[in-house]
């Protein structure tokens, strides 16, 4: 579970990349980036900043509502 952590204080190393992971893993599960935000207590910008740096594929905005219904009509 992603640990809340203190606002502004500086992550790096073996934190950083735990960090990173964790956020990953909630992402890539279906959390937005503002929801991660609030769990870690962080900003927006930088939850997003340790995604890329990840290499995570961001989702377009609405990403995690959207589904097969969407798709499925584009092709009808």
């Amino acid at each position: 579970m992603v640990e809340s952590l203190k606002k502004g204080s500086r992550v790096t190393g073996p934190a950083r990349e735990k960090l990173a992971s964790d956020l990953k893993k909630k992402y890539e599960g279906g959390s937005s980036i503002r929801a991660l935000a609030e769990s870690t207590g962080r900003s927006y910008g930088f939850v997003h900043r340790m995604l890329t740096e990840s290499g995570v594929q961001l989702r377009g905005r609405g990403g995690a509502t959207r589904g097969k219904k969407a798709t499925a009509a584009a092709s009808s």
